[in-house]
């Protein structure tokens, strides 16, 4: 099931080109209104039950055309936001040879992950705020995989069974000799969207196609298959520092094509089986 934020506070479920407002099947979460602050995201935790509800009421839903409704991220309250770098050797070898980059790359098997700012977190119709116009700002396309209960110190094999959904993460960074942290954390650098999709849509996470275009030309081509720490390896890993709370979401890492982006560029993002998402790239505001 394809289930979005939309409008703020709106739950909608996806069929064809419409939105149908479910909004109603959040009657079922337990003690609160979603979307507030937990441990872990109230919706996540609840999936599977809003998911049931959800279905049943499917018949009575009003409906809304995608192009009439703002979407935000699916994900209101994630406690953390963690994203895997250089994690396709295509693009760790670009990055290795791209004068713009002042720092030595090195193997995600030295670096492993690293945490972006809650805050940096936005869907795609609040679009990306370039806030350095000095500096240079890239793209990164990315598999954004959803945590769906408590883990810690999964093992590989085990670790897709935490999972509650996909979506399509776009990893903004400015390029600077800051920690990566820092310079992934700006304010609207951490795009999911526009939707997630339930964990039974997706057959194999690791046989992905996923494409960007850049206002219109293909900047970014490839497949899941070439990611170098795989969905259960990464989840595995980051089980191993981090207790993997329901909401949180890893960015699994960006292929090669990387490249700069200006205000007004259009940036569409296409994942297979799970849909396209377009977001547009703004300057600082006053």
């Amino acid at each position: 099931m394809k289930l979005c934020r939309f409008n703020e506070t709106r739950l909608g479920a996806i069929e064809d080109e419409a939105v149908l407002d479910v909004t109603a099947a959040l009657d079922v979460l337990p003690g609160a209104r979603w979307p507030l602050p937990a441990r872990g995201d109230l919706l996540i935790r609840h999936l599977d039950l809003v998911r049931e509800r959800a279905k049943e009421i499917l018949g009575e839903a009003s409906l809304h055309d995608l192009s009439d409704i703002k979407l935000y991220s699916p994900v209101a309250n994630p406690t953390k936001l963690i994203g895997a770098p250089v994690n396709y050797q295509p693009h760790s070898d670009e990055a290795k040879l791209d004068k713009g980059i002042p720092f030595a790359i090195k193997p995600i098997s030295e670096t492993l992950c690293f945490l972006k700012a809650n805050s940096s977190l936005v869907g795609p119709s609040e679009g990306v705020i370039r806030s350095f116009p000095d500096r240079r700002t890239d793209h990164e396309i990315e598999l954004a995989v959803i945590i769906g209960h408590e883990v810690r110190s999964i093992s590989p094999e085990e670790a897709l069974g935490c999972v509650a959904a996909y979506s399509i993460g776009l990893d903004m960074t400015v390029r600077g000799k800051e920690d990566r942290s820092m310079r992934k954390s700006v304010d609207s650098y951490s795009v999911l969207g526009p939707w997630l999709v339930t964990k039974d849509e997706i057959a194999d996470p690791d046989n992905l196609d996923l494409t960007l275009r850049l206002n219109g030309e293909i900047r970014q081509d490839s497949n899941t298959r070439e990611l170098i720490y795989d969905v259960s390896t990464l989840i595995s890993k980051c089980s191993d520092f981090y207790t993997l709370l329901p909401g949180d979401v890893i960015y699994t890492g960006t292929p090669a094509g990387v490249g700069p982006v200006q205000p007004g560029d259009i940036l569409e993002c296409e994942i297979e089986d799970i849909g396209r998402m377009q977001v547009q790239v703004s300057g600082p505001r006053s």
